[in-house]
């Protein structure tokens, strides 16, 4: 084998492995990244409906679904919200594929997802906006909800994951306390 064959082969190898190095790297830097994982984060530290619903303070009130692209791509945005507003605005994360809310699902009209609710201090719904929707907008209606006055977005319509049969809700567990939000 000539120098020249041995600093080429030197050469592809550094290659292959700083390849599957950088290959790593993507995986579980996207891995650790997870919108879906943030949006179950989330969620556990929700506030639960019924204390959002008797705390007299108003709430801004999500359906979502982990599978739904339009959920995870706002989740980073509402949780910036959520960490703005958490002193004065209860935050309810309710999912969808948890049968135990289609109650609410009914209650709110919720047909398409993200569905955000905006309740009044007594819990009473003044204004829905659906879909996926610019931070700008419900950092608006949130800080019009928080000083009691007329949401300027109200019934707005973006893009949303359509609540279908072909995901069914899955059946309670007797097991599953007030206080889960996810199936």
């Amino acid at each position: 084998m000539t120098q020249s064959d041995l600093s080429t082969r030197i050469r592809n190898l550094i290659i292959a492995f700083g390849a599957i190095a950088i290959s790593f790297a993507l995986f579980f830097g996207l891995q650790s990244d997870n919108p879906s994982l943030s949006l179950e984060k989330q969620a556990e530290t929700s506030t639960p409906l019924e204390v959002a619903l008797g705390n007299n303070k108003p709430t801004f009130l999500e359906f979502y679904a982990n599978w739904c692209t339009s959920c995870q791509a706002m989740a980073e945005e509402i949780g910036e919200l959520k960490e703005k507003y958490r002193d004065n605005i209860n935050f309810v994360m309710l999912n969808v594929d948890n049968d135990k809310w289609l109650p609410e699902m009914v209650q709110y009209k919720v047909d398409g997802i993200p569905h955000f609710a905006f309740l009044d201090r007594e819990g009473s719904a003044i204004a829905s906006v659906i879909g996926e929707q610019p931070q700008s907008v419900l950092d608006k209606n949130l800080q019009a909800l928080e000083k009691n006055e007329t949401l300027p977005y109200q019934v707005q319509k973006g893009e949303t994951s359509q609540v279908n049969s072909s995901n069914p809700p899955q059946k309670s567990k007797p097991d599953i306390q007030p206080r889960s939000h996810s199936n």
